[in-house]
């Protein structure tokens, strides 16, 4: 499982069809990708790992604060193009990416999670599969890359 973190001052996404509209203040947007061969014991690691990841500035200025810390908002995006592999010709694979029903299933489990971490009013989603415009305020900019751990 990957997960592209960006500290966020504020953040959105908008969808078409189905009407669907999110909006988060400070915090992260946590852009998914779910590989073949993930399980519930990676959701559960990215998804501690990204609500306590230290990447908010404390008194000094340094980055020492979790999301959990400053009760930070976040908006979760299912995101499979973070599994393309671009490495041989122009157009990009996704082979290693889950197939849908069971990226959905991880997916869910990994925004359930996130609630249970920080709390139902503090996370926001898209819709799984959806054609999304994400609207982002990288603050910082600060972006890193969360991966389970290697099977």
């Amino acid at each position: 499982m990957r997960a592209l973190v960006q500290r966020v001052s504020s953040g959105g996404v908008e969808i078409e069809e189905p009407k669907h509209s999110e909006r988060i203040g400070q915090g992260m947007v946590i852009l998914l990708g779910v590989k073949e061969g993930d399980t519930e014991d990676d959701v559960k690691f990215v998804a501690d790992k990204c609500c306590n990841l230290r990447v908010f500035e404390d008194e000094n200025g340094k980055m020492n604060i979790s999301l959990k810390d400053i009760s930070g908002d976040v908006l979760v995006i299912s995101q499979f193009t973070l599994y393309g592999d671009a490495r041989k010709g122009n157009r990009p694979n996704f082979t290693s990416a889950a197939h849908p029903e069971i990226a959905e299933e991880l997916y869910n489990k990994f925004v359930k999670r996130m609630v249970e971490n920080l709390g139902h009013d503090k996370v926001k989603t898209g819709i799984f599969a959806a054609m999304m415009e994400v609207k982002i305020i990288n603050d910082g900019p600060v972006t890193i890359l969360v991966e389970s751990k290697d099977k």
